[in-house]
């Protein structure tokens, strides 16, 4: 039971960092789709770089509760990146650029398919090892262990 909770908590926390992350996202993007003149593409690309960075630090360290190597974590995201960003790049560029669909309708759709994959790789595949580990994750437990 008390794990359950746990993941539960776990989970709405990545979803709290996440929206963070989406509003930096959407707003790098905004910015740059409505003050540049560079297509769809780039701008989702630079938006979405500044968001995982954003999103990577909290989770990592509030979430997970890691104290994984940083270095690997990150590698393990950046491969995680390596497939999902060509792949929403493409289609995006495709669904905006060619099919003419809304662009903020295509992000939002990018960020949905990116918030539901991301949790999944990052709570079993980056961090599933190491979950609960840091001080932080020592202090609550320390706490729970207390009351």
């Amino acid at each position: 039971m008390k794990q359950n909770r746990k993941e539960v908590f776990r989970m709405i926390k990545f979803a709290l960092f996440s929206v963070s992350a989406a509003v930096i996202e959407i707003l790098s993007f905004t910015l740059l789709n409505e003050l540049t003149q560079l297509p769809y593409a780039p701008c989702y690309l630079i938006a979405l770089i500044l968001s995982v960075i954003w999103n990577f630090t909290l989770n990592r360290k509030f979430t997970f509760q890691s104290v994984a190597n940083v270095p690997i974590a990150m590698m393990k995201v950046a491969c995680y990146y390596a497939v999902f960003t060509p792949l929403t790049t493409v289609l995006g560029d495709y669904l905006a650029e060619r099919l003419l669909w809304n662009e903020y309708l295509v992000t939002g759709i990018n960020m949905a398919l990116n918030f539901t994959t991301e949790y999944l790789f990052d709570r079993f595949v980056v961090f599933g090892k190491t979950l609960d580990t840091n001080e932080l994750a020592k202090k609550q437990e320390l706490k729970e262990d207390k009351s």
